[in-house]
């Protein structure tokens, strides 16, 4: 296995997609009734459902699901705004846990595009 291809994309979608939707149900079903609280697990589902064509390092899928770790991670800007000036610490936790695992997956996405590409200016793939 070259450097190109770790396992550590594959593992931070897996990890950010459950997450997301254990985030998601337990900011809905604690007392948050609103469906906006259900964003997350949609994007959490989108994570796990894409995860396979992360694994097999398909080029194309690794780029949606990059871009929907972007778009994940833009949208929960607004979230934290919102909880932080409720001064819910449970809630800025939840938020802010759901942003570290989106970001950190993010990171492992862009690396593995970079390593990709540098393995294939040495002709490794």
């Amino acid at each position: 296995m070259s450097a190109a291809f770790s396992p550590m994309p594959f593992r931070s979608t897996i990890i950010n997609g459950v997450t997301l939707i254990t985030m998601g149900l337990w900011a809905y079903l604690s007392g948050d009734s609103s469906p906006m609280a259900l964003i997350p697990v949609g994007f959490g589902a989108g994570f796990l459902a894409l995860s396979p064509g992360v694994k097999t390092y398909n080029k194309a899928v690794a780029h949606i699901v990059a871009l929907l770790a972007l778009v994940t991670l833009a949208t929960l800007f607004a979230p934290l705004t919102m909880v932080a000036s409720q001064g819910d610490s449970l809630k800025v936790v939840r938020v802010v846990l759901m942003m570290t695992t989106t970001a950190v997956a993010l990171f492992f996405y862009v690396k593995s595009f970079i390593d990709a590409r540098k393995a294939r200016a040495a002709g490794e793939i």
